[in-house]
């Protein structure tokens, strides 16, 4: 294996290159990335593991060697130089606003147009499968563990079904008689997903796959780790199903997961196809050439990025904290509402109500260059308890307690300095433009009803009416 890779170390050593510039470009974004890693924390604690993968694959089995010297001859630098200067201001801008999301994603991009602008577009085809094993590392994974849980949750409760058990199934909730299961976020099964995804383009890349043995085997691998998690959860119903809900596997069933996902992975291994790689495809190029025109793209690109920030000027003029004037209402304690909301503490809460309404206004301001527009945000009620029942609008929606059977209309709505968003994700997006005017104001407001046990006609009319009269008095004063 040493010499495998001694003998591999000057095709790889132009790729290690490539990153180490990328790493330089963009260094705000891979420190914060690192430190990431180094929390471990659940569905990112393969992170650091990756990327020591990626190391060790350009080291033992660097990109395969274009078989076409008529495609090495047009490596479409300018362009390449070009996209890196794009790519460089467009991560700049979002660095700037701190929307770690995609600051994050421009990463393995960012990869990409160094390879183009120093190697050319033929060697960065090449390179192109090993950046996107990079970009497992990217702490994203959180925001697709709700659209496991809920696809965990029908098919469990479709298989529940077939096993003809006594059980109410109420979204991710499943009661049995002696108890209730929920299919909660640790349940979405998110680490075994990214491993199958991770095993397979690591099989991918020692085979040399093209594109279409790529699509083929991570989608294989999305079916194992699925399925090997839904059986899981179905094992833990069954077990509490058959024990009364007092079995110990109930509390602690990480090492059965474990060995139901080996299950399922180690048969897919063993039996996936082996490639070695020809001695004519390792030996036919001695090196590899760097161009004097990426190092003046990427030399221009530290100037335009990291520099750049550096040296930007954040001053922003502070305003005064919003003020909602409601006659009608009297101030309550933040913990009196129908709907518990749990908020960071960075946030300024004040809580009005009247008869049945109760109105929300969460808001802070950005006083910093490293405090964020809109700040993090957690989920925001216990999802164990509290399930949408019905969405009315876009920002309106019924909850229902599983346990009390009682109904909330909650509306919700973002305001980032003078512009108003009913999506998290939108929101986020908004403080793009809200920075360049330099808007500092964000506010979250909630106006929470309950319903009648007969309808909620009467609520979605107050709703209306509450949101007209507040939308009014957070109308731009900027």
């Amino acid at each position: 294996m040493l010499r495998k890779t001694l003998d591999n170390f000057p095709r790889a050593l132009p790729y290690l290159l490539v990153t180490g510039v990328a790493i330089a470009i963009f260094f705000p974004t891979w420190y914060r990335l690192t430190e990431i890693w180094l929390e471990f924390e659940q569905v990112i604690a393969h992170g650091l593991a990756t990327a020591i993968i990626f190391i060790g694959l350009l080291l033992i089995h660097p990109p395969k060697p274009s078989n076409s010297g008529a495609a090495i001859n047009r490596p479409h630098l300018v362009l390449g130089a070009l996209f890196l200067i794009g790519v460089t201001l467009l991560w700049g801008l979002l660095e700037l606003v701190r929307i770690d999301t995609l600051a994050f994603l421009m990463l393995p991009v960012g990869v990409v147009a160094v390879s183009w602008a120093l190697l050319g577009l033929p060697r960065t085809l090449s390179f192109a499968p090993y950046v996107m094993l990079l970009a497992l590392s990217l702490p994203l994974w959180a925001d697709i563990v709700p659209a496991l849980v809920a696809l965990a949750s029908i098919v469990v409760g479709e298989w529940v079904r077939w096993f003809g058990m006594t059980a109410l199934i109420e979204g991710s909730s499943i009661t049995l008689p002696y108890g209730r299961l929920l299919i909660a976020d640790g349940c979405s099964g998110i680490r075994y997903f990214a491993i199958s995804i991770l095993l397979a383009m690591m099989v991918s890349i020692l085979n040399d796959y093209r594109w279409k043995g790529w699509v083929i085997t991570v989608s294989l691998a999305i079916a194992i780790a699925l399925l090997a998690n839904w059986v899981r959860i179905t094992i833990l119903v069954i077990v509490a199903y058959e024990t009364n809900m007092e079995s110990e596997l109930l509390t602690d069933h990480e090492m059965m997961g474990w060995i139901v996902f080996a299950a399922f992975v180690f048969p897919a291994l063993y039996f996936s196809p082996v490639r070695k790689r020809s001695t004519t495809a390792t030996s036919s190029e001695a090196g590899i050439t760097i161009y004097k025109k990426g190092l003046i793209a990427a030399a221009l690109a530290i100037f335009l990025g990291p520099v750049a920030l550096a040296f930007a000027n954040y001053a922003t003029s502070q305003k005064p904290e919003w003020t909602v004037l409601l006659p009608e209402f009297r101030q309550i304690q933040n913990g009196e509402l129908p709907l518990s909301i749990t908020l960071p503490e960075t946030l300024e809460k004040q809580t009005w109500r009247a008869d049945n309404t109760r109105i929300l206004l969460a808001q802070s301001q950005k006083k910093s260059s490293s405090e964020k527009l809109v700040p993090y945000l957690p989920p925001m009620f216990d999802r164990s308890v509290w399930h949408v029942e019905e969405q009315i609008e876009p920002g309106i929606a019924i909850y229902r307690n599983i346990l009390s059977r009682d109904r909330v209309m909650m509306a919700q709505w973002y305001q980032v300095g003078s512009r108003r968003s009913w999506n998290y994700r939108d929101a986020k997006l908004l403080q793009i433009p809200a920075t360049l005017q330099g808007e500092t104001r964000f506010a979250l407001i909630a106006i929470q009803i309950p319903c009648t046990r007969i309808n909620c006609q009467e609520a979605m009319s107050e709703v209306q009416t509450a949101i007209l009269e507040i939308s009014q008095q957070l109308s731009p004063a900027d």
